[in-house]
């Protein structure tokens, strides 16, 4: 549907098929004053996202406020391949971490997607790791939210974890100014990258060996024209063997794997 199509249909509680068989039917005011504002809004340039206060990730439903990043399409593509992981056999992976977790919907969705798997989820944002908590709740999932800025906090226990995914900010932090309005109105602190986009990835490839298991496996999302240095990253540290690169719709490398041993690139398949 078009963005018209779903404020109207959220507004008057209704399907597409019924907004065309009943499009005369006359708007109350309060459904009138509701979908004008919200008009205004978007002509703003506000998302229409956080305008309805939520929104649709792998197929389960998320509320968003200002407080957290609204969740791309792309980074479904995290999502599946942490999945495919958790599912060969391969591998006997109980225990996931996602780093810098905002609205919940990856620590969610795998909640929602895998069986016998305890998910921990931290982000620096006490506000959005209530959102996040709300999230869960209306999901009927359990995950054990924790605030921290990245791996600082202590509740994050060393050499506990077979699998950390994350999708850190990674916009250049002088672009962010130029980046079309709507991105304006997300919460600044996830997007930014640091001077290069890169200082989230230093900072989690340095630091996320001494939080995964033997042959633990890390899975990062990136942004566009990212791959490159970001393998440097890998290859500075020493303690990771890059896996896969995924690709998204667009054909763009996405998403990064990498494990501490040396496992071929093959168990993906």
């Amino acid at each position: 549907m078009i963005e018209s199509e779903i404020l109207f249909t959220q507004v008057l509680d209704c399907d597409r098929v019924s907004l065309y068989l009943n499009k005369d039917k006359s708007l109350t005011s309060s459904q009138a004053k509701r979908i004008s504002s919200s008009l205004k809004r978007r002509i703003n340039g506000e998302p229409l996202q956080y305008i309805l206060g939520k929104t649709e990730f792998m197929g389960f439903e998320f509320k968003l406020t200002p407080d957290v990043l609204i969740p791309r399409p792309e980074t479904e593509i995290l999502v599946e391949a942490a999945i495919k992981i958790v599912q060969n056999s391969r591998f006997s992976i109980q225990n996931i971490l996602d780093i810098g977790t905002g609205s919940g919907c990856i620590a969610i969705s795998l909640a929602k997607l895998l069986k016998d798997v305890k998910i921990t989820a931290a982000d620096i944002s006490n506000e959005s790791l209530k959102v996040a908590a709300e999230n869960a709740k209306s999901n009927n999932v359990v995950v054990n939210f924790i605030q921290s800025d990245l791996f600082s906090s202590y509740q994050l226990r060393a050499k506990s974890y077979e699998l950390i995914v994350s999708n850190p900010p990674y916009i250049p932090r002088d672009q962010i100014k130029s980046l079309q309005r709507e991105l304006k109105y997300e919460p600044f602190i996830a997007l930014d990258g640091g001077s290069d986009g890169l200082e989230s990835y230093r900072k989690i490839i340095k630091e996320a060996p001494d939080y995964l298991n033997h042959n633990g496996i890390l899975i990062m999302e990136m942004g566009f024209g990212q791959r490159k240095c970001i393998e440097d990253i890998f290859k500075g540290v020493k303690s990771f063997n890059i896996i896969e690169v995924i690709k998204d719709y667009n054909n763009i490398d996405r998403v990064i794997v990498a494990t501490k041993s040396s496992i071929n690139n093959e168990y993906i398949g």
